[in-house]
């Protein structure tokens, strides 16, 4: 049976690989994660859709039904340049994120934190003006979350610090809606909830990819029934790094992790 190819710049995308465990236990899944080029995010729009393009050709091999770009970095910079260049569906983190926020906010006012990369792209801004031109937008560079959840550093005293300081503005602007615009950033999602209050609905990403992908699979009669799937990661460099993140992304261990010397 073929599978659902994710890829990433690095160990995040597992928060996305997660959700489709959880709503796709049938489907197999092959994971690329290009630790040797991490991360994206100072990289130019060349270099960004160039990787992409080679992490994709990269998953073909392994006979994959559906892409899932499980980084926000491609998504904002690359998703409309490398749909063209592949027939395979291609589905990236930014629109279903948005498509959920335009739909859950109640006051118009929505909120976005990523990394400086995706921030700076005003990739998620646009969409929503799209989508509603009404909606105020505030979006937030929240760059110390990525080494935090890296570090397993997801509460406790100085997290919480650093998470009023960078989701003061959200706050002071109103949002009743943000969007977590980077796949780190569900880890954190207890300290951001408990900064921003219950009243704000948080967004993540990754369960609306999760979402999105069902519907293109069952809309292509390409779902898999039955037992559990298998699932194959692959990276550019480390394994052994990757393995010890992935527990706290992905909630278990990983032992058959492989390193790939040419993408």
């Amino acid at each position: 049976m073929k599978s659902i190819g994710v890829f990433d710049s690095g160990v995040g995308g597992l928060t996305v690989v997660k959700e489709l465990l959880r709503q796709l236990p049938a489907e197999n899944i092959v994971y690329f994660g290009d630790t040797a080029r991490v991360p994206y995010g100072i990289k130019s729009r060349e270099t960004v859709i160039r990787f992409s393009i080679e992490n994709i050709l990269f998953l073909l091999k392994h006979e994959v039904k559906l892409i899932c770009v499980a980084c926000n970095t491609v998504s904002s910079f690359a998703l409309p340049v490398i749909k063209n260049y592949f027939r395979v569906p291609i589905v990236g983190v930014l629109s279903p994120g948005v498509r959920e926020a335009v739909y859950a906010t109640q006051n118009k006012r929505i909120g976005v934190i990523g990394t400086k990369g995706t921030i700076k792209s005003r990739a998620y801004e646009i969409e929503i003006k799209q989508l509603d031109p009404v909606a105020k937008v505030t979006a937030v560079a929240c760059p110390l979350f990525v080494p935090f959840a890296e570090e397993g550093w997801i509460r406790g005293d100085v997290v919480t610090t650093v998470a009023k300081q960078y989701l003061k503005p959200l706050k002071d602007a109103g949002v009743d809606t943000l969007i977590l615009g980077c796949t780190h950033y569900p880890l954190l999602k207890q300290v951001i909830r408990e900064v921003m209050g219950k009243n704000v609905t948080l967004i993540d990403s990754a369960q609306q990819v999760a979402m999105e992908v069902k519907k293109i699979l069952a809309a292509e009669g390409e779902l898999n029934k039955g037992r559990r799937g298998r699932q194959q990661f692959f990276v550019s460099d480390n394994p052994e790094w990757f393995s010890g993140l992935a527990k706290s992304f992905l909630g278990r261990p990983l032992k058959d992790v492989r390193k790939v010397n040419n993408v």
